[in-house]
């Protein structure tokens, strides 16, 4: 179904590049509902601060992904070996090093957030193998597609663009929480994201908060039994593990913390979040 049009959202103008103040002013966002996510009807009239979702934090992120993938490789080959193939590790490590090098080919650059997330999406079902290639690479593309080119992405806007994402990953995946999945991690990070978009929190407040709770429910797979996937072969067995796809989840959530933290640190009255 194609898109409906929608105009760009003029900002102010300033007789600068950046706002006096160092802040943008703050407006009251446009989100898409949903008939999953009734809770997006109460994100209507919550004021955020500024646009804090742009190609150089997208860009950070998907880096930061790939960097702690390929730093925890090991980790996580360990965990899938426990209740999985042992290939999770290599899998993300390839995977995200895929989506790095298609950010860094300067003949195909990349124009906006959505552009970023769907070829880092269309990126990973191409290369990594198993079922983590269509779930991790649908997620980044349901998320991309759910964030208008022409819109400003703000805190409510992307917490939008994080259950639709969900709702692809249960939608292929068919799992929900207490499957000992990535949705475990998932799911409660999508639910802290929206939470702090409800309470009018900025963006990096709610992407830690997300990352938390993706930590706590990766944890929390470790007493669970598994209910999908190779890991549900080995029944009883399955417990006292910790979930690859949850721990390789955090990793995600928490890198888009840690891109939030760079943002802020630049210098200059132009960061935003």
């Amino acid at each position: 179904m194609r898109k409906s049009a929608r105009k760009p959202v003029k900002l102010p103008e300033h007789s600068a590049s950046c706002p006096a103040s160092g802040t943008f002013p703050t407006r009251t966002p446009v989100v898409r509902h949903s008939r999953q996510h009734p809770w997006l009807h109460g994100l209507v009239g919550v004021p955020t601060e500024g646009v804090p979702v742009d190609v150089s934090l997208t860009r950070d992120w998907v880096q930061n992904i790939a960097s702690a993938m390929s730093r925890n490789q090991d980790h996580l080959t360990t965990l899938d070996s426990a209740i999985g193939d042992g290939d999770h590790g290599a899998n993300m490590a390839r995977g995200f090093g895929a989506v790095r090098a298609v950010l860094d080919d300067a003949s195909r650059p990349a124009a906006s957030v959505d552009e970023i997330l769907v070829a880092a999406g269309k990126t990973l079902v191409a290369v990594v193998g198993g079922a983590s290639g269509p779930l991790f690479g649908s997620a980044f593309r349901a998320l991309g597609e759910a964030l208008d080119a022409d819109a400003e992405i703000d805190t409510p806007r992307f917490a939008a663009g994080l259950a639709a994402a969900l709702d692809k990953l249960q939608q292929l995946g068919a799992a929900v929480p207490g499957d000992k999945t990535m949705v475990d991690a998932y799911a409660p990070a999508v639910a802290a994201f929206r939470d702090a978009a409800q309470s009018g929190a900025d963006f990096r407040t709610a992407a830690h908060a997300a990352a938390d709770a993706a930590e706590a429910g990766m944890r929390a797979t470790v007493p669970m039994q598994a209910r999908k996937g190779r890991a549900s072969y080995l029944g009883l067995r399955s417990i006292g593990h910790q979930d690859p796809g949850a721990t390789s989840t955090t990793y995600v959530f928490r890198a888009l913390a840690e891109a939030t933290e760079a943002e802020a640190a630049r210098p200059g009255p132009c960061n935003r979040l």
